[in-house]
């Protein structure tokens, strides 16, 4: 992906050097920023505070929306891009400490608690725990790993390329209102054929896959402080009613309710912040 290079690595941490046996970084990277195909010895959380990631692992695309994190399991080989500004943590595990965690690229589910760590960590500005209790609280983090829900993709996408152009219309509108029949019409398939051929690439409903896609958009932008107004109209919802409602059945929470502390601007944030450099998001 063409963008921004990112920076030279920080002085403390040399590219390529080994977790011990954990380490954090919180780092802000500008939208276009492209992170090369690299394969690392070690583990990786990837975790989104504001904004999205978009990671690549054997031609699958994951995407890192807040509140869901990527897990990738050593030796994988993957490569990531930001389209938009965003506050990233990434979380180095080292390879003696991941015989428990999952082998393959996953989306996991966050709880509070790993949330509530990772923050502990960033606010007090901790990338390697050195005392015995932070040690104790990153074994934690660990163990929250292994018990995250697992999805095989949160939003998935296809090679697929009529889907593909599909796809790629909703990610850059995805207030756009075309139904699956109009779809049809516009790419000469029956709407029966779309149907199959969307539920077939994507292990989803062509309805679902958008509700999703609308879902991962509006958790950026609330992150990033818009107002839920603008935000159900960014997504094409007539009033802000209908956005609630649907975000709370895709969440169980409605987004009025979210919490305010992540919803900064990139470089506006505490402690640890520096800038992208090369390697996938963190830096490793």
């Amino acid at each position: 992906m063409a963008g921004q290079t990112p920076d030279p690595p920080p002085e403390g941490r040399i590219d390529g050097d080994e977790p011990r046996p954990l380490s954090f970084r919180t780092e802000v990277y500008r939208g276009g920023t492209a992170f090369p195909r690299k394969i690392q010895p070690w583990g990786e959380l990837l975790y989104a505070l504001s904004g999205v990631c978009e990671i690549e692992v054997e031609g699958r695309r994951f995407l890192s929306p807040p509140s869901y994190g990527i897990w990738i399991p050593p030796g994988t080989a993957h490569e990531a891009w930001s389209r938009e500004d965003m506050l990233y943590v990434t979380t180095y595990v080292s390879a003696e400490l991941c015989e428990s965690l999952p082998r393959s690229v996953r989306t996991l589910a966050l709880s509070p608690l790993l949330k509530a760590v990772l923050a502990d960590f960033a606010g007090r500005g901790i990338t390697v725990p050195q005392t015995a209790p932070d040690r104790r609280l990153a074994r934690v983090l660990v163990d929250q790993i292994a018990l995250a829900p697992q999805f095989d993709s949160y939003l998935p996408f296809t090679a697929d390329r009529l889907l593909a152009g599909i796809v790629d219309s909703l990610s850059a509108d995805p207030g756009n209102r075309l139904s699956l029949a109009e779809w049809a019409r516009r790419t000469g398939v029956t709407e029966r054929t779309l149907s199959r051929r969307w539920q077939s690439a994507f292990g989803i409903s062509f309805n679902e896959w958008r509700l999703r896609l609308k879902l991962v958009r509006a958790l950026s932008l609330l992150d990033a402080g818009e107002k839920v107004q603008s935000v159900a109209r960014s997504l094409g919802y007539g009033d802000a009613s209908a956005f609630i409602a649907m975000f709370r059945r895709m969440t169980g929470a409605s987004p009025t309710t979210l919490p305010q502390s992540a919803a900064r601007k990139p470089g506006e944030a505490g402690p640890q912040i520096t800038r992208g450099r090369a390697g996938c998001p963190g830096g490793g």
